[in-house]
């Protein structure tokens, strides 16, 4: 009797502070997410505005996935050894600032160096939000439920994105969606100074900076070719270069890290099966989601000849289904397990994916929705993923498993839209020369690309159901193990 009033006196205790917790790492994960949301709606304006070349407005968006996908492993390094609240906290600032300035710019140059400065920020925020909730949440069952939530508004970002972008644009001026990070931010701060609390010293680590300097190079490079292998051809001496220096870069990290005595990256964690499989089914997750996300705000106004607010508002209901989905993906998990989960979520996306390819130019907005729905009901239920692999993984390992996680996820969704992309291209010529006008050549390239993603998300639902284990085995954290012999002292 006595031990269960210790237990439940101590979470009665605990659970407001973490929950202010979660609450300041959400609020970090919406700010990131808002943004990169809104810039694309405001694209035409700011290129007004600035007198931006196409290669310049292409850089605004590019200078921030760049910094951010190339520097992710490297905050979650810094996030294990420097510690996940100082880490926040100099992402959090590092972001804001860098919005601020956003907001302020008055030449390309400024809006450009200001977005590769908020991706800096993005990369050290965003795998220490993960670290932090790992942290907080100990117990695998809460801890499910912590990230459902997280996870639901991360959609909900995607869903007000787009619209509050339109709005802002149309209404006041581009310069505000980097100007409402500035009050988030400060909100985000003031939450977390008092929610995280400074974690206690243990053993001293290395920063690693063989595994930091080619990890960066390979990631870089890896992503500039994606972004520019479209526009410069796939063949180009610069782009079959950057290739060629993401490989050289990616072995040089492994041998660098089978070297080192503190290694960035455990190797060892891919001899996990569940780590291996989760990062396999969020891999075609975020194909099909990026990929079908950005050709399909090209066809709802090229094709449909939807406003850019009315395009954005045609995502929401798919968001907010998504951000539903994804709060009650862990009861649905501790129900029917997260594998029968997975593999039903990444399915009825698959089935969503192919519904919208069959529309064409006369679709409407209610044509929209039922397909919308179904990647979005999907989408969420699939949280439960990014648990199962988080607690496959050492405690102490949280901030670079987060990392992994992170870019495996930036660099799918760029894959997506680049593979999608090629074949868009790739039919809509062909269909080009066979005498199609210019629009029934896109809606052909655009049927074929989300075939093409519909495929590769059907792929990650078998792979959740032959990969991802049956019954997750347990996390045993430091925590949980103190909390252990706490109580056995107690008893005795």
């Amino acid at each position: 009797m006595q031990v269960d009033a210790v237990v439940r006196t101590t979470r009665f205790k605990v659970q407001p502070a973490r929950g202010w917790t979660l609450l300041a790492v959400s609020l970090a994960t919406f700010m990131t997410l808002l943004d990169n949301n809104v810039v694309n709606v405001a694209i035409p304006s700011i290129q007004r505005s600035l007198g931006l070349s196409t290669s310049g407005i292409e850089w605004v968006v590019s200078a921030y996935i760049l910094l951010f996908a190339g520097l992710l492993l490297v905050g979650g390094r810094l996030s294990d050894v420097l510690g996940r609240r100082r880490v926040f906290f100099t992402g959090l600032a590092i972001f804001t600032g860098a919005s601020l300035a956003a907001g302020l710019a008055t030449s390309a140059a400024m809006l450009i160096f200001s977005r590769g400065v908020q991706g800096v920020g993005a990369a050290l925020l965003a795998p220490t939000t993960l670290a932090i909730i790992t942290h907080a949440y100990p117990d695998p069952a809460t801890r499910a439920r912590a990230v459902g939530l997280w996870g639901a508004v991360g959609a909900l970002a995607l869903a007000v994105g787009p619209v509050v972008g339109g709005v802002l644009t149309q209404h006041v001026s581009w310069n505000w969606i980097f100007f409402l990070n500035v009050p988030v931010g400060v909100v985000t701060a003031a939450l977390a100074l008092v929610a995280i609390s400074p974690e206690r010293p243990t053993t001293r680590r290395q920063i690693d900076l063989g595994g930091v300097v080619t990890s960066a190079l390979s990631l870089f490079a890896l992503t500039f070719a994606l972004i520019e292998g479209t526009k410069d051809g796939w063949t180009s001496s610069l782009i079959v270069s950057s290739f060629i220096l993401a490989l050289v870069g990616a072995v040089g990290f492994v041998v660098a890290e089978q070297r080192a005595t503190d290694p960035m990256v455990d190797l060892s964690l891919f001899a996990n099966s569940t780590f291996r499989a989760g990062i396999s089914v969020l891999m075609a997750w975020a194909f099909g989601l990026f990929g079908i996300y950005f050709f399909t705000a090209l066809y709802l106004q090229n094709a449909l000849g939807f406003s850019p607010t009315k395009a954005g508002t045609a995502f929401v209901p798919m968001a907010l289904l998504m951000a539903a989905g994804a709060t009650i993906s862990d009861r649905l998990a501790a129900r029917f397990g997260p594998r029968r989960l997975i593999t039903f979520a990444m399915t009825v996306m698959a089935l969503g994916v192919a519904s919208v390819s069959l529309l064409g130019d006369h679709a409407t907005f209610l044509d929209l929705m039922p397909g919308f729905a179904l990647i979005g009901v999907g989408g969420g239920l699939t949280m439960p993923l990014t648990s199962l692999v988080i607690n496959a993984m050492p405690s102490n390992r949280a901030g670079v498993a987060s990392a992994i996680f992170s870019v495996a996820r930036e660099m799918a969704g760029l894959l997506g839209i680049t593979v999608i992309g090629v074949v868009v291209s790739g039919r809509t010529h062909v269909l080009t020369r066979h005498g199609a006008t210019p629009l029934h050549a896109f809606l052909g390239g655009y049927r074929w690309g989300l075939l093409v993603a519909a495929a590769l998300v059907a792929l990650g639902a078998v792979l959740a159901y032959t990969r991802l284990p049956r019954h997750p085995a347990p996390q045993h954290t430091p925590y949980l193990d103190t909390l252990d012999e706490t109580l056995l002292v107690v008893s005795n």
